[in-house]
């Protein structure tokens, strides 16, 4: 068994400045105000769009983004439909039982905690436990019944830009599950590094 950390990794190549652009590019066609446009107009038209809520434009533009985390945060992530993709690990068809289980650790968990040594007992049953089954004759999607939420996962998910925005104002909140803003909020400081504007309304609430 491995215990390995959540974490993102972005697939897109992103060039802020373009992607500003091509907003506004296609966004002017609704007001007929190409003439308008200028070297340095991007960032404040963009700006006009969201403050009046003309979002459709955003979703001109998408981000791919992979996401480690365990099984239970990807199944709060898939709640997401629209404008969504999704390409996930999948417990059918890989089969641990040669390198072991991989886990995401709970990070509210101390080393030292009581709660730590008991999350790690139960890993390592559920690992024993598959790997049995496997030995048995069971298939991956049989012996993946004992594996735990918190098993690594990797899911690959796109979203348009009006996506992300709903995305990361609901999974950044304060209400959101603790493992989830452990992801997102970071990615949302670095969507706000690599893209004027877009994100830069969206706080990360902390309690």
């Amino acid at each position: 068994m491995k215990i390995v950390k959540p974490g993102f990794k972005i697939e897109s190549r992103i060039n802020g400045e373009a992607i500003l652009k091509k907003i506004e590019r296609f966004g002017r066609t609704c007001y007929k105000s190409e003439a308008r446009t200028t070297p340095d107009s991007a960032r404040k038209f963009c700006a006009m769009l969201i403050k009046n809520g003309h979002e459709s434009v955003l979703e001109h533009v998408s981000v791919t983004v992979r996401i480690i985390c365990d099984r239970g945060v990807s199944h709060e992530i898939v709640r997401h439909r629209i404008g969504v993709a999704y390409s996930q690990e999948s417990t059918r068809y890989c089969n641990y039982k040669s390198k072991g289980i991989k886990v995401i650790r709970p990070f509210f968990f101390e080393s030292d905690d009581l709660r730590y040594q008991l999350w790690i007992d139960v890993m390592r049953a559920c690992e024993s436990g598959y790997v049995k089954l496997i030995e048995s004759g069971a298939t991956p999607q049989e012996a993946r019944s004992v594996l735990p939420n918190s098993l690594k996962t990797e899911i690959v998910m796109t979203l348009n830009l009006r996506a992300w925005r709903h995305f990361l104002k609901q999974r950044c909140s304060e209400k959101a599950h603790s493992q989830m803003r452990e992801i997102f909020v970071p990615l949302l400081a670095k969507f706000k590094e690599l893209i004027p504007v877009i994100f830069e309304d969206i706080q990360a609430e902390y309690k």
